[in-house]
């Protein structure tokens, strides 16, 4: 741990001392057995001169910083904060908070330190490098926090259904429909289970249910991969001028009735919602036929666009 005790000290407390004479005679005796290598003795002194002059954010600081060198973080931790107290805090307290802070792993109150050094020195060296490290620690977590999410999600999507409580008939049904996981499920709409045959009211109460209970719905998982395609899109066209394409509404595409009836009911609005669905999710739509999806595939592909394939 880098600290350096020659820091300017700046903004000493104005509050009332206690016994500032005996406060005195106890630092100069520490600084004595501090130049003599006698860091024990030191420390008992400037105990005894803090214990007579309690509000002194210097002796507060040399108290602290000599606690630091020998470990004992906890407590120069808490002198760190008591000369910090009386603005405008001293300087070198502040930048040694923060590194006892980010230690423990206390990114935020780390920081908030170091911007309050920075606020007044922006330029002070020190401040500036443990304010990049802090930053940088800052954004390791949240990556390691997102991929932490992102594994801990696969996990639950790839859970077999046969591990929630479910009826057989329930069961049955999934599996005829060859949908063997949490996110098999999360793909499939309301209208599709019911479509299914002997799959009834019943059957779906009770998966609803348990997928609420999870903070889940049905068609979840084509809503996700719709919206990560409209994102993908948008990158694809940001700075070609062609962006107002994917905002257009679908009666550009100067559809038939059938094929207009299909996109309403999917809730389809603009190209680029149009272009972030799936052939399959098209052709699930009931009376949509393979004239409908040609006749769409045709007419996307004169602006330059076209439906997302099942892999991204």
């Amino acid at each position: 741990m880098s600290h350096d005790p020659l820091d300017t000290v700046i903004g000493v407390s104005d509050a009332a001392p206690r016994d500032t004479q005996t406060a005195s005679r106890h630092v100069a005796a520490a600084r004595k057995l501090d130049q003599a290598g006698d860091k024990t003795g030191a420390i008992a002194e400037y105990r005894r001169a803090v214990a007579a002059d309690p509000e002194n954010p210097e002796t507060l600081f040399h108290l602290a910083y000599l606690l630091d060198l020998v470990g004992e973080e906890e407590e120069a931790l808490a002198l760190y904060e008591r000369a910090c107290e009386h603005p405008p805090a001293p300087i070198n307290a502040l930048i040694n908070l923060a590194v006892l802070y980010e230690d423990q792993s206390d990114l935020v109150r780390a920081e908030r330190c170091l911007r309050q050094v920075l606020d007044t020195h922006p330029n002070h060296p020190r401040a500036r490098l443990y304010m990049k490290d802090v930053q940088a620690s800052r954004e390791m977590i949240v990556e390691e926090e997102q991929d932490r999410d992102a594994f801990k999600r696969k996990a639950m999507l790839d859970t077999p259904v046969t591990d929630f409580e479910l009826s057989v008939r329930a069961r049955t049904c999934l599996k005829k429909m060859n949908i063997r996981t949490l996110g098999d499920l999360l793909r499939i709409t309301e209208p599709e289970l019911m479509s299914y045959k002997n799959f009834g009211e019943t059957s779906l109460v009770e998966i609803k249910r348990m997928l609420t209970a999870r903070g889940l719905r049905l068609g979840q998982g084509q809503e996700d991969a719709q919206r990560a395609a409209r994102r993908a899109l948008i990158e694809q066209y940001k700075g070609t001028g062609q962006e107002a394409v994917l905002g257009k509404p679908v009666s550009d595409l100067q559809l038939s009735v059938r094929a207009r009836k299909a996109l309403s009911l999917l809730g389809i609005q603009t190209l680029g919602d149009l272009a972030s669905h799936t052939e399959a999710e098209l052709m699930g739509v009931k009376n949509f036929g393979a004239t409908s999806l040609k006749e769409i595939r045709e007419r996307l592909t004169e602006f330059g666009l076209l439906l997302r394939k099942l892999d991204t």
